[in-house]
């Protein structure tokens, strides 16, 4: 059995969000199992893993509430339909981690903005940091 780093159980969670943002009806497990699937340097034959069903799972539990301490640090005029999906879900996942879960909120930032780096821009970096810097005063 392949063990799955933290970074990866996250990097994989966050790939697992972003595919249900599209199809919020799909079983958790099942996009898991795809992200996994997808993913070159990972050789995953066994079940979804329970650390990352658990993450994504809770990450949707809490998004609402991510989501109100999200919009109230936006900039005039912008609400959550403004921004983009995959910006949205680093924030949700880095909010939850720092405030419902177990990890240093400036962890969750980091590792927030390490996905940034490889799924989005600088734009978008800068963007998540500035957001995640208001919400999560550190």
């Amino acid at each position: 059995m392949t063990k799955l780093t933290r970074h990866a159980i996250r990097q994989t969670a966050f790939q697992t969000l972003f595919g249900l943002s599209a199809n919020p009806e799909a079983n958790v497990s099942d996009v898991v199992l795809q992200v996994l699937a997808g993913d070159p340097e990972i050789e995953w034959t066994d079940e979804a893993p329970v650390e990352v069903v658990n993450l994504v799972e809770n990450v949707r539990a809490h998004a609402t509430e991510a989501d109100l301490l999200i919009s109230e640090h936006l900039a005039a005029g912008w609400t959550l339909d403004r921004l983009n999906r995959v910006d949205l879900e680093l924030m949700r996942l880095a909010i939850y981690e720092a405030t419902f879960g177990d990890v240093p909120t400036k962890v969750a930032v980091d590792e927030a903005l390490n996905l940034a780096r490889d799924f989005t821009d600088d734009t978008s970096s800068k963007f998540i940091n500035g957001v995640l810097s208001k919400v999560l005063t550190f």
